[in-house]
């Protein structure tokens, strides 16, 4: 399996929080979010570097988690722009030269498992993009601005996306470029690929992986957790 890189990004304020401060460094099960999330690509075997993205006012803390933790694997502490877009650009940017394929996880997404992260390695390692998504459990519908409805597209042709995210190193920075150059942005850097005309494989994501983005996300999030420490190992996601 060619070197992984992962670049986090965790710049955002989380203003749907309503703390007033980075939500990646709120407590969960009495450490930081971000140590949560860091953690899981310190402990892989598959990984060689691991890059943070953050906002120039939050480097510092970020800095401090990452000495007290002892993440060695944290090559580079980088500062983010003003779009996600921009923050991962930089992020990737900061990886050394060796690194083939990159990895790009929310930081406030916790919950993804040591197994599970593995599993998809092993699922997209033929690919050049691919990402991790559910199937809906709703029916959706697309509306105009009016709230109109327009169509009620296929739930089965729908998924829900998360991160991880896998990318050649390679078409990923040629896309960021590409999309700096022109002026393009969009929520993810799988639409980038999309944008560019390369394909990108969806694979089965799980439940548990949640972005930790409201209050009620953080207590669903502890009560994960909560869970994960009693329940039998063979249950692991």
């Amino acid at each position: 399996m060619a070197e992984i890189g992962i670049v986090i990004p965790a710049a955002g304020q989380g203003k749907r929080m309503g703390v007033g401060y980075n939500k990646q460094f709120l407590s969960l099960m009495g450490q930081p979010i971000l140590a949560h999330t860091v953690r899981l690509f310190q402990e892989s075997s598959y990984v060689s570097e691991i890059v943070i993205v953050g906002a120039e006012s939050d480097l510092l803390v970020i800095k401090e988690i990452v000495y007290s933790y002892k993440f060695e694997k944290v090559v580079a502490i980088s500062q983010g722009g003003a779009q996600r877009q921009a923050s991962v650009r930089a992020g990737v940017q900061a990886l050394s030269p060796t690194i083939q394929r990159v990895v790009v996880h929310d930081g406030a997404r916790p919950l993804l498992t040591l197994h599970a992260f593995h599993r998809f390695l092993g699922e997209t390692e033929d690919y050049s993009a691919a990402i991790m998504g559910i199937q809906l459990k709703d029916t959706i519908k697309r509306v105009d601005i009016s709230g109109k409805v327009l169509e009620t597209p296929p739930r089965e042709l729908l998924r829900a996306v998360q991160t991880p995210q896998i990318f050649d190193r390679g078409i990923l920075e040629e896309a960021h470029n590409q999309a700096a150059s022109v002026g393009y942005y969009c929520t993810d850097d799988a639409a980038l690929l999309e944008w560019m005309g390369y394909p990108v494989q969806m694979v089965e994501g799980f439940q548990e992986n949640i972005k930790v983005t409201t209050p009620d996300d953080l207590w669903l999030a502890e009560r994960i957790l909560a869970m994960r420490e009693v329940r039998s190992p063979e249950f692991d996601i």
